[in-house]
């Protein structure tokens, strides 16, 4: 998949940009707050239909504006695709695929795949379970489609609990009801997780070595509650504790992934260098995973990776990338000297973009 084209209007610092995108390599260069990440951020949103951030709607709009609008000129499977956004002060936003708004904002998800690597993954290691939790339902979500909307049926449902659990409800008939959706969408998004993470694992280690040079060995393990008995079990055994802390304790919406290196967690021991190491390789792995689920070519977003990582691993990770299975890739990074020995990797026709105070010029 190839955005050709990208329009953005009063997007977080932009306030009026259309950019022409090469089919291989597109870097971006300026001063950090300048607005590189931010033309990422677009394109990501034209995916996702958010911001990677995870901030509210209203507040990517810019603040002299009273809207804001994306709009992406795709090549998709050989076949054109344009796909805007359009977001008013006060209001909901609207997505339109070739003119026609959506029902869902869920229908969209898994369209245009993305792949994002940013500073944030940190998170993944640092963070709380909240982090690798969205990191599995996003990779899986634009892939699968009934996941995605097995997962929305199950978080109404645990929402439904939580109010009932904190308006201090104990008619068991209605929990009954509420928690036999919830078994039933855990069930599945459980047997999904476990396939994924038994087929990412080996494809992750694989992309850590490369980027590494090394044979130091990564694991990546997901824990769950109903690995040990069905959601059921749980809710019936955690009721009382959950009304008297005031919320469900036990479920999918509790999974982590456990990531370590040899026998140690990530968190405990590993240098900065191993972490970011790490978190590329993830992402690399997410990018080799949803492109064999889709027979679409995600595009691949590396913002500011090179921070932290000796030259070693910056070449291992640009001979990684230069591969052709990577498509469409958009680089951001404060030092020129990194970008042109990029652009003299990879081959193909690439395109260099100055990013000052929101303003965008071809170089």
């Amino acid at each position: 998949m190839i955005l050709n084209q990208l329009t953005i209007v009063n997007y977080k610092n932009i306030a009026d940009a259309r950019l022409e995108f090469a089919p291989k390599l597109n870097c971006l260069i300026g001063n950090n707050g300048m607005g590189k990440t931010n033309v990422l951020d677009a394109i990501y949103y034209l995916s996702l239909c958010r911001s990677h951030t995870g901030q509210p709607d209203q507040t990517v709009i810019a603040h002299d504006a009273d809207y804001m609008m994306l709009q992406g000129q795709y090549t998709r499977r050989g076949v054109a695709e344009d796909v805007t956004i359009g977001l008013q002060r006060g209001k909901r936003k609207t997505i339109r695929r070739a003119g026609k708004e959506y029902k869902r904002l869920s229908l969209h998800i898994g369209l245009l795949p993305v792949v994002l690597i940013s500073p944030a993954d940190a998170d993944l290691i640092s963070g709380g379970s909240e982090h690798r939790r969205r990191l599995m339902d996003m990779i899986i979500s634009q892939g699968d489609s009934d996941y995605l909307a097995t997962l929305i049926r199950y978080n109404k449902a645990l929402e439904q609990r939580n109010s009932m659990i904190r308006n201090e409800m104990s008619d068991p008939l209605l929990y009954e009801t509420v928690e036999h959706v919830m078994c039933d969408a855990a069930a599945l998004i459980h047997a999904r997780r476990l396939a994924w993470a038994t087929e990412f694992a080996p494809i992750f280690n694989d992309h850590y070595r490369a980027i590494a040079g090394s044979d130091e060995a990564v694991t990546i393990v997901y824990t769950s509650h109903l690995s040990d008995a069905p959601l059921a079990w749980h809710l019936n055994e955690t009721r009382a504790r959950d009304l008297a802390i005031g919320y469900t304790t036990r479920g999918i919406h509790r999974d982590d992934i456990t990531l370590s290196l040899g026998a140690h967690p990530m968190r405990l021991t590993a240098s900065q260098g191993q972490r970011k190491t790490y978190t590329v390789a993830l992402r690399l792995a997410q990018f080799d995973f949803m492109a064999r689920q889709s027979a679409t070519t995600p595009i691949l977003l590396l913002d500011d990776v090179f921070d932290r990582l000796d030259a070693t691993r910056v070449e291992n990770i640009m001979r990684v990338v230069a591969t052709p299975r990577f498509g469409q890739i958009f680089v951001t990074d404060t030092n020129r000297d990194h970008l042109d020995r990029i652009l003299n990797t990879i081959s193909g026709d690439n395109a260099l973009f100055h990013v000052n105070h929101g303003n965008i010029t071809n170089q």
